[in-house]
C-alpha cells in the first residue's frame, strides 16, 4: 500500500515517550499506594523503611541526602516511624553527636505487609489483564526502566 511503508516502524519522539512514561508511572505509583489503604505508612515513611531494610542503618543526614529532602523533614519522618516502633535510634559509633537509625522487626513486618498488598494487587492485575506475550513485554520494560534509574 502506498504511503504506509515504514509508518508502522516509525519511532515516537523521545519527548512524547518521556511524557507518556512519566504519566503512567505516576498513575501506577498512586494506584499501588491505594492497594494497601489501611497501611500505617505514608509513601515517604515506606521509602525510608525500605532504604533502611535494604541498605542498613543510617544517620538522619545520610537518609535526607538519599531521599533528596531537608534534614528537618527527614527528622520528622524518622520521629513518626520511631513513635510507631518501626525504627530504633542508637549512638553513631564514629560520631557521638549523631544517631544511627535502623529498622526494627515491627518495621520490617509492616513493610512486608505493605509490599505484599501492592505486589498482590499488581500480580493479579498482570494475570487478569495481560496475556503471556504482554507480560513478557512488561518484564522487558521493567528491566529497561531499572537500567534508566541506575543512571
Amino acid at each position: 500500500m502506498p504511503g504506509t511503508q515504514g509508518h508502522a516502524a516509525a519511532e515516537p519522539p523521545t519527548e512524547r515517550i518521556a511524557a507518556d512514561l512519566a504519566t503512567v508511572v505516576g498513575r501506577l505509583s498512586r494506584r499501588l499506594r491505594t492497594a494497601s489503604p489501611d497501611s500505617l505508612l505514608t509513601p515517604t515513611q515506606r521509602t525510608v523503611l525500605a532504604r533502611l531494610d535494604t541498605e542498613g542503618p543510617a544517620t538522619t543526614a545520610a537518609l535526607a541526602r538519599s531521599e533528596y529532602v531537608r534534614p528537618q523533614s527527614m527528622r520528622l519522618t524518622l520521629g513518626a516511624l520511631e513513635e510507631q516502633g518501626f525504627v530504633a535510634r542508637s549512638p553513631d559509633p564514629t560520631d557521638g553527636r549523631q544517631s544511627v537509625m535502623s529498622i526494627t522487626d515491627s518495621g520490617r513486618a509492616t513493610l512486608a505487609s505493605v509490599r505484599a498488598a501492592k505486589h498482590g494487587w499488581l500480580a493479579q492485575a498482570l494475570a487478569s489483564e495481560l496475556d503471556a506475550d504482554e507480560r513478557r513485554t512488561v518484564a522487558e520494560a521493567a528491566a529497561l526502566l531499572e537500567r534508566l534509574v541506575q543512571k
